[in-house]
């Protein structure tokens, strides 16, 4: 047998409730002075109102958020190319800070070597191949240059010869090719002998001064400059000795040189343009 929904006693309460409620309205309308079916319109559209008002203020919240966050992103990429800007400055002045620094060394080489005329360049690419080392500087023919010119470091160290050149670029051999021979001699002793690049392995940087005399007494240490000819002057630093030993033939010495400019630093070489050969 099914339970009934509502007892006589709840049915009761229900009227009583609803009869309080409906004489609680015509009250409150008569003493605001307003007509019982104002009163009662009102009290069925006020829970409509209240949804609605709810929605507009979220709403209102939503638009309010969605326009901060248009703002935020906008100041956001402000910021971002600002910072951009700032790290750009900061590199320009560090490459400024560094050429003023090469250009105050070369300055000293100048003063020493008074027939001395350079063009500066800066490397824009370099060689790919993994037996040969050479790279592009951004000037050529236009700015004077020539095929044979030497490029050198601020501080007077020998880099390499220009090997190809066009109107605005220049190829430059550098001395740890294997195809590159320079005529050198031992500072200290005046040793003669030919320095060429060697195939060891990338890091290393070793040059070769071949055709040393057999009773040459070498150590370890000591300078190895250019003798000088129509293609470079004389006195260019190419490197120092780090081991001697007997050559192929038996005839002759050879000595192992630690070059001393790093290729992996350069970045801004000076090509001689004009000098006095002696």
């Amino acid at each position: 047998m099914k339970k009934k929904l509502f007892t006589s006693k709840i049915k009761t309460i229900l009227i009583v409730a609803v009869s309080l409620a409906i004489l609680t309205t015509v009250i409150v309308a008569i003493s605001a002075g307003t007509t019982l079916s104002e009163n009662l319109v009102g009290t069925l559209l006020q829970p409509i109102r209240s949804g609605v008002a709810a929605l507009d203020r979220q709403a209102v919240q939503i638009y309010d958020y969605i326009f901060s966050y248009e703002a935020l992103e906008a100041e956001n990429a402000a910021l971002k190319k600002e910072i951009l800007d700032m790290q750009a400055d900061i590199r320009s002045a560090q490459e400024l800070q560094r050429e003023n620094h090469r250009l105050q060394q070369l300055l000293g080489l100048a003063d020493e070597h008074e027939d001395y005329v350079f063009e500066s360049a800066y490397i824009i690419s370099w060689d790919a191949s993994s037996w040969r080392s050479a790279f592009t500087i951004g000037k050529g023919t236009n700015q004077g240059l020539e095929a044979g010119m030497c490029a050198i470091t601020e501080n007077g160290q020998m880099i390499g010869l220009i090997t190809e050149v066009g109107a605005n670029w220049a190829t430059i051999t550098t001395i740890l090719d294997n195809g590159l021979e320079v005529s050198a001699s031992v500072a200290a002793s005046g040793y003669t002998g030919v320095v060429q690049g060697t195939y060891q392995s990338e890091d290393t940087q070793l040059l070769r001064m071949n055709y040393l005399a057999n009773d040459a007494i070498l150590k370890n240490g000591d300078q190895v400059v250019t003798t000088g000819s129509p293609l470079y002057p004389k006195g260019l630093l190419l490197g120092t000795i780090t081991n001697v030993s007997q050559d192929e033939t038996g005839v002759a010495k050879y000595a192992s040189l630690k070059a001393s400019c790093t290729l992996a630093d350069l970045e801004q070489v000076f090509v001689i343009t004009e000098y006095e050969a002696k």
